[in-house]
C-alpha cells in the first residue's frame, strides 16, 4: 500500500477511536482482521501519536487485570509481547497483553 493510502486509514482509525468504536469494528471497516488493525495502532502509538483506546479495554479486562498488565509494563525491561506471555504464564491472551502495551506506550512512552 501507498504511504497515502497508510495516512489515510490512520486519520481514520483515529477518528473512529475518537468516536469509541469497538476494534473489531474499525478494523472490518478497514477491511483488516484484529491483528492487522494492533500493528496499525502499535505502529501509530510508536510514531509518537496518542490514543485513548480505555473504553475498548474496560470490555475486555477488568480493573485489576489492567492494573497488573500496567504494573508489568511498567517494571519490565523490555516491551515484548512474548515477554509478557512468558511471565503471566498464559493467563492473559495476546490481544489483550498488545492493548495494554498500546495503552502504555501512548500513555507512558510518549
Amino acid at each position: 500500500k501507498s504511504a497515502g493510502n497508510r495516512s489515510v486509514q490512520k486519520v481514520q482509525i483515529i477518528q473512529n477511536i475518537d468516536k469509541r468504536i469497538p476494534l473489531p469494528d474499525i478494523a472490518k471497516g478497514l477491511g483488516r482482521n484484529m491483528n492487522e488493525l494492533l500493528l496499525d495502532l502499535e505502529t501509530i502509538v510508536s510514531s509518537g501519536t496518542r490514543l485513548n483506546i480505555q473504553y475498548f479495554i474496560n470490555d475486555e479486562l477488568d480493573e485489576d487485570q489492567q492494573q497488573e498488565l500496567m504494573e508489568y509494563f511498567m517494571q519490565s525491561e523490555t516491551d515484548e509481547i512474548r515477554a509478557a506471555e512468558d511471565y503471566f504464564d498464559g493467563d492473559y491472551e495476546e490481544e489483550p497483553l498488545r492493548l495494554m502495551r498500546i495503552k502504555f506506550m501512548s500513555e507512558i512512552g510518549n
